[in-house]
């Protein structure tokens, strides 16, 4: 009977004899090896995404030419809203440039958009970090943002050869410096702590007392530039709820973040454009 019993405990007692060892193993090793891990395990994530795409692409080919047909129209109606609104923004950049001319202004920080495929949500954090098709095959870096068509994704937290893993605005560690549309007064917004596939939300801080929101009036809340992560004006989300803090001085409150954050499939890294 004892011996059956050491041989059940044989797994645990090996687990924990590895569990201690691993404590006293340098710091060096243990990056060392984690980073070799990312690196050989990206290649067959990458390769799994690809071959979704692929198995996308064959099924579109399934389609009836009916179909094929009203995509192709709604394809050519967005197409034209497209090319009205470059009209605009050609208008409005030209206007800014004028005016950064007549008032000396500096410039924004200009950057380089790299378009990337989303590989993978980690479901253990969904709500803190993914993985991109891109990495330093592409002259990403740590620290670059991320950005998709709703505003703010998050910023570039480690970078392999051929991915990247991109800590995401909904992440307790992401702290951004912010402003309300239309106002130049700093707010810090921080990450929320989210449940799984459930909607996002982020905290803010240091809101002037004479800043009024509710879900039914909500404020948005955009990236003010301060920091030299973000440029200004990207969309964070909408101020749902607010509270006088404890200092009596400033309110704290809950942001809505953009929900189609929950299912990105594809992002914007935006690299800097740095001196050759």
């Amino acid at each position: 009977m004892f011996p059956k019993r050491i041989d059940q405990a044989r797994p645990f007692l090996v687990l924990g004899i590895a569990f201690v060892v691993w404590l006293f193993v340098p710091t060096l090793v243990k990056r060392f090896t984690r980073a070799t891990f990312f690196e050989f395990q990206a290649p067959v994530e990458a390769s799994a995404s690809v071959l979704r795409d692929i198995q996308d692409y064959w099924a579109l080919r399934t389609r009836s030419n009916n179909e094929l047909i009203e995509a192709g129209k709604e394809l050519a109606n967005l197409n034209a809203q497209y090319e009205t609104r470059l009209r605009e923004y050609a208008s409005l950049q030209s206007r800014v440039n004028r005016l950064e001319e007549l008032l000396r202004l500096p410039s924004y920080p200009e950057y380089r958009t790299e378009v990337a495929r989303v590989v993978r949500r980690d479901f253990n954090a969904w709500w803190q970090r993914l993985v991109i098709r891109k990495g330093a095959n592409y002259e990403i870096s740590v620290g670059d943002p991320v950005i998709f068509v709703g505003g703010v994704v998050g910023r570039v937290m480690e970078v392999g050869a051929y991915t990247s893993v991109v800590e995401l605005v909904s992440s307790p560690g992401v702290r951004i410096a912010a402003t309300l549309e239309g106002d130049t007064r700093p707010i810090s917004f921080q990450g929320g702590v989210n449940p799984a596939f459930g909607p996002a939300t982020g905290v803010v801080e240091f809101v002037p007392l004479d800043v009024f929101a509710n879900p039914a009036a909500p404020k948005r809340l955009v990236t003010s530039g301060l920091g030299g992560v973000f440029p200004p004006g990207l969309n964070l989300g909408q101020i749902v709820k607010l509270e006088k803090g404890g200092d009596g001085l400033f309110q704290t409150g809950e942001v809505a973040l953009d929900p189609r954050l929950l299912s990105v499939s594809e992002v914007a890294v935006l690299v800097p454009l740095r001196a050759k």
